[in-house]
């Protein structure tokens, strides 16, 4: 009968425990989301690391609950998020800066139109997508391994990609599916 009793407490206490959390989010995840995209400045990863945020924040809510203001403590989490998601695309820019760079010095690049294009195609996406595109068909990188490196969601990735890929083939369509500066131009 006491064991009955204690797991019917705990039973009632998990509920509490969601109960407390839904109502959290719903107050509060617009705005966590908003302060996502203020520190990243992109709406896709914003939405993507305040739902991570989120999850952290309920994994252990314990914690956040008992905290003075959970709502700081959260907002604190976002803020830390944001600035390892920073610092992890800053290195991996900068490890492809490095990468161009070798190629570059070895000469292993040709100097066609067609490579400028692209290179001036690639530099025109937003760094998100740049990155994806980048990493996925420049480096081939799998889906899973791009949203590691980058700290995304791989629906993320996914999405980034494709956006990304179609935005390279407008930019380098001239209406008749070649490249500017092909044959027949």
């Amino acid at each position: 009968m006491l064991s009955q009793q204690r797991w019917e407490r705990s039973q009632t206490a998990r509920e509490t425990a969601r109960t407390e959390f839904h109502c959290f989010f719903a107050r509060h995840h617009r705005d966590l989301a908003r302060l996502a995209y203020l520190m990243l400045g992109d709406p896709d990863g914003a939405d993507d690391l305040a739902a991570d945020a989120m999850t952290a924040a309920w994994q252990r809510w314990d914690r956040v609950r008992a905290a003075d203001q959970p709502l700081a403590y959260v907002r604190q989490m976002v803020v830390n998020m944001s600035r390892s998601r920073i610092r992890a695309l800053v290195r991996e820019r900068d490890k492809l800066a490095r990468l161009g760079a070798r190629l570059d010095e070895r000469g292993r690049e040709p100097d066609v139109p067609a490579v400028v294009d692209v290179r001036a195609a690639l530099a025109r996406l937003p760094q998100r997508k740049r990155a994806c595109v980048v990493l996925r068909f420049g480096l081939d990188l799998s889906e899973k391994e791009t949203a590691r490196r980058l700290g995304v969601a791989v629906g993320t990735v996914k999405s980034q990609t494709a956006k990304g890929t179609a935005e390279l083939a407008r930019q380098l369509a001239d209406g008749r599916g070649n490249l500017p500066g092909a044959a027949g131009d």
